[in-house]
């Protein structure tokens, strides 16, 4: 981080595979308020819990970046209210019904009834995930 807060973005990008050479230059600085929340006003961190979206990418720990704003549509990561209680899940709307589905094969999806409480809080955007955490 240089002294003014601002942190590097190495536009050149780091392979995942085969190494390539590295790039000396600074392309610019990046705000992850930038990258990440697109209506600020309606934008919220909350933290994951559990490991019911696993095959998602999401962590227990992981902070997830939750925009209200957004309409959801069929295969967004929510945050929902189901009777009450609070839960991330992918929307599934196929089928005529309303489902919260788990990505993890030993979780059941929660089938949203007519009568039921459910109220969704937002569309999931990103996931910050950690593998070692800041001190």
């Amino acid at each position: 981080m240089s002294d003014d807060g601002q942190i590097p973005l190495f536009e050149e990008g780091v392979a995942a595979g085969f190494p390539s050479p590295a790039q000396d230059a600074i392309d610019r600085t990046l705000d992850l308020n930038e990258l990440c929340v697109r209506h600020p006003a309606a934008t919220y961190f909350v933290r994951a819990r559990g490991d019911s979206m696993l095959g998602a990418g999401i962590h227990d720990g992981d902070v997830l970046v939750v925009d209200r704003a957004l309409d959801a549509r069929d295969g967004d990561v929510v945050i929902a209210a189901f009777e009450g209680e609070f839960t991330v899940k992918r929307l599934d709307k196929s089928g005529g019904g309303v489902r919260l589905v788990p990505e993890n094969p030993a979780y059941p999806a929660i089938e949203v009834r007519p009568g039921v409480e459910c109220s969704l809080f937002g569309v999931v955007t990103s996931v910050v995930h950690f593998f070692r955490c800041p001190a």
